[in-house]
């Protein structure tokens, strides 16, 4: 175990981290060498970060659920970047699964694990919450919340030791590991309630998200970053069932007027995933065309 980068009486510990050295701002955010998970990376924000850190370097595994489509997308990336991929089939409501997928991804990219990108999601449907399934609000907080704790989780196990003893899982040395980087989608709305679509669950599982990563920056600060990034509405599939006039409404609340692409947040998560970084944690990045600004 760790040392507590707390005092017994109830102070940080100075130097509880040290600052990477780069020779130039690019490599700061170079992720050449290191291994990345992106849950949810078949499509929208995820296959957009998946493209970002791939760019940047990174061998990247691509876990998704129900869009095998994933499969042929690792492939595209790896020819056009140069890197590693391979999709993976995860269920991350399935705290077992989660592990064991993990310490795959581990074993198979180099035995080293750098950043963890929690991107799965879905949303809320159902409209007012007292009318709204049991079911599915159990849906939407066991894939939102509970499965980026688990991804969180498991994810520490690997920088928590490969800080500690300084090697990868097969003994080898770590020559540019600094500090494990773990990035969760969170969303504008655990800042806002979101009208006119109804969404309670929704916003108060992101603001979980949100808080959850504040309080692991804390906890995890000796070996490992915690960040959030809070899109606002973003034209992905996500917001398919969403009809165009209540999206209209939106985009009135929108200062750009409109929409983001997901290759709009690419910045955000390269940000948050390397070095670049470095003295961020338990931050929350709000990328939503000014929407929580007025």
């Amino acid at each position: 175990m760790s040392a507590s980068p707390i005092t017994k009486n109830g102070l940080f510990v100075h130097n509880n981290t040290t600052a990477p050295e780069h020779p130039s701002v690019m490599s700061m955010f170079s992720l050449k060498g290191k291994t990345a998970i992106v849950t949810g990376a078949g499509a929208g924000i995820g296959l957009s970060v998946v493209e970002a850190l791939a760019e940047a370097g990174a061998n990247v595994a691509m876990w998704y659920n129900s869009n095998p489509k994933c499969i042929e997308r690792a492939a595209e990336i790896s020819q056009k970047f140069g890197v590693q991929t391979k999709a993976y089939q995860v269920q991350v409501t399935d705290a077992k699964a989660v592990e064991q997928a993990v310490n795959d991804v581990v074993k198979e990219f180099n035995g080293r694990l750098d950043v963890f990108i929690a991107n799965a999601g879905i949303p809320w449907t159902q409209g007012p919450m007292v009318d709204g399934p049991l079911e599915h609000y159990r849906d939407v907080a066991g894939v939102d919340l509970d499965g980026t704790f688990y991804c969180a989780k498991y994810a520490a196990d690997h920088w928590r030791r490969q800080k500690e003893e300084g090697t990868d899982a097969n003994g080898n040395k770590l020559t540019n590991f600094t500090y494990g980087s773990f990035v969760a989608t969170a969303s504008m709305s655990g800042h806002i309630v979101n009208f006119p679509q109804m969404q309670a669950a929704y916003n108060a599982v992101k603001a979980g998200v949100i808080h959850l990563c504040k309080s692991l920056s804390v906890e995890w600060v000796r070996f490992a970053r915690a960040n959030t990034v809070s899109p606002g509405y973003i034209a992905t599939e996500i917001s398919s069932f969403v009809p165009e006039e209540t999206k209209n409404v939106w985009r009135d609340k929108i200062p750009m007027g409109r929409e983001g692409e997901a290759h709009e947040l690419k910045g955000a998560y390269l940000y948050l995933a390397s070095d670049a970084s470095s003295y961020t944690t338990g931050a929350d990045l709000i990328v939503d065309g000014g929407y929580c600004a007025p």
